[in-house]
């Protein structure tokens, strides 16, 4: 992206022999435009550019979910240290100063070019992992819609929480991940009807710690992995695997397993009919009192659900 139609050439001709497809852009909005309809693999911006600048755009694509992860490369004449600590702090990938050396664009632009094809690769094995969680919930028809419908929950108790965006989203993934350990788990014991024997109720306590097994290997979901293995854990200490008490349970583990709790609740079964939301609150209430739950989260839970249009469903 830059005002001058000459930079933009000089910077394609430098580009094109190395196989690289150069889209141009004249203004900020253009580009933004441009890389909203197809994403670019790396992003060139021009600081100084009339209306929305460089550094406002960076801002802008590094916001985004759909392009966070998009290398971008400032290119500017400015050489003062205050420019560059205001391009880190609008999420840049690297700088390039005017007039461009061939050689160093193309050095960096290669650099960043790997840094893009490992994020891709990390998305495709993220994308396998959630795949996976989703085949567990498929294998059990009885729980419906379970994993969205604890997003959504995720979503909008954690916004009455005050909870910031990436915490937002970390129990969002973990209402799609939380029980992918399953995928660990013998059919003959997951779906069987009856009680489980005491060897496989102790194997099927095992999913937890099999579910953050499949997702510690990537980067990408390690905020995810403490809820997953602890989502299973008690108030008072008696839960599993670890059996941990009281606040050494991650927040949001005790967060989302109030959430897990009152979808199951509410949520018809082969066994069991849907509670209510105020007769799963009654059931959570007195399972907290018996050191099931975080008593101040479950008093959040009611504060949440009362304030809540009663028409409009979770």
């Amino acid at each position: 992206m830059d005002d001058d139609a000459t930079n933009l050439l000089i910077i394609e001709k430098m580009l094109k022999p190395y196989g690289c497809i150069v889209e141009k852009a004249a203004s900020g909005q253009d580009a933004l435009n441009k890389v909203w309809k197809k994403l670019p693999d790396i992003i060139l911006l021009d600081v100084m550019m009339p209306g929305m600048d460089g550094f406002e755009v960076c801002r802008n694509l590094k916001g985004k979910e759909s392009t966070r992860l998009v290398p971008i490369i400032i290119v500017t004449a400015l050489h003062q240290k205050e420019d560059r600590i205001k391009g880190i702090q609008a999420g840049c990938d690297d700088f390039i100063s005017k007039p461009i050396e061939r050689l160093e664009l193309i050095a960096r632009v290669h650099a960043l070019g790997q840094v893009k094809r490992l994020n891709d690769d990390l998305d495709h094995a993220e994308a396998v992992v959630l795949s996976l969680a989703r085949a567990v919930e498929a294998k059990d028809h009885t729980t419906g819609n379970h994993c969205d419908r604890l997003m959504r929950l995720s979503r909008a108790f954690g916004e009455y929480l005050g909870l910031d965006e990436p915490d937002i989203r970390t129990l969002e993934r973990v209402s799609i991940l939380h029980d992918v350990g399953k995928i660990g788990i013998p059919d003959s014991i997951l779906l069987k009807p009856g009680k489980l024997t005491e060897d496989e109720w102790e194997m099927m306590r095992q999913h937890p710690i099999l579910g953050e097994e499949i997702c510690h290997p990537l980067r990408s979901l390690s905020d995810v992995c403490p809820v997953i293995r602890h989502h299973h854990e008690k108030w008072s200490g008696i839960g599993y695997p670890d059996g941990l008490m009281g606040e050494s349970i991650p927040y949001l583990a005790r967060v989302f397993q109030i959430l897990d709790a009152f979808d199951a609740l509410t949520s018809e079964r082969p066994y069991k009919r849907a509670f209510s939301a105020q007769d799963a609150l009654k059931t959570i209430e007195d399972e907290s009192s018996m050191g099931y739950w975080d008593p101040t989260l479950v008093k959040k839970f009611r504060e949440f659900l009362n304030s809540r249009d009663a028409s409009k469903p979770l």
